[in-house]
């Protein structure tokens, strides 16, 4: 069901001070930004090993990382897991009594398919699931 982690989301409060310091931190720049509208979120991700490091900006006070950062400052918001099948894994993690946060819109980053599992039913960690486009490799780079 889980193909792997597909990247870890860290919330900041100044996107362009973010990017200068984990560009200094990977020794390259961003491969991919995207603003995802509908989830009021700047984004940008750096490639490292086989998983992403993705910066999420709020770009509203009512955005859910917005208020992430808000309340808990800048840090780890998310942990991503790659999934085939959005809609499997999430009856199956249902089955085995993971809550997930009921969106409205389910669209991420790069033309993807997204559902996020309630931290209260996994000891306070925020998972998202992520599904590409027909199965196809992420359209966001991510090094190998």
């Amino acid at each position: 069901m889980i193909k792997k982690i597909d990247h870890i989301g860290i919330a900041v409060a100044d996107l362009d001070s973010a990017l200068q310091r984990y560009q200094g931190l990977t020794g390259q720049r961003a491969a991919h930004r995207e603003t995802v509208e509908r989830q009021k979120v700047d984004t940008a991700f750096f490639p490292v090993g086989g998983v992403r490091l993705e910066l999420l900006r709020g770009t509203a006070p009512d955005s859910p990382i917005s208020k992430y950062v808000a309340k808990r400052g800048e840090g780890i918001h998310h942990i991503c897991f790659e999934v085939d099948d959005l809609d499997a894994a999430r009856e199956e993690m249902r089955r085995a009594g993971f809550v997930f946060i009921e969106q409205q819109d389910e669209q991420g980053a790069g033309g993807t398919r997204v559902a996020f599992i309630h931290p209260k039913s996994t000891g306070g960690i925020l998972f998202e699931l992520v599904e590409y486009p027909n199965a196809a490799e992420p359209q966001i780079p991510n090094s190998k």
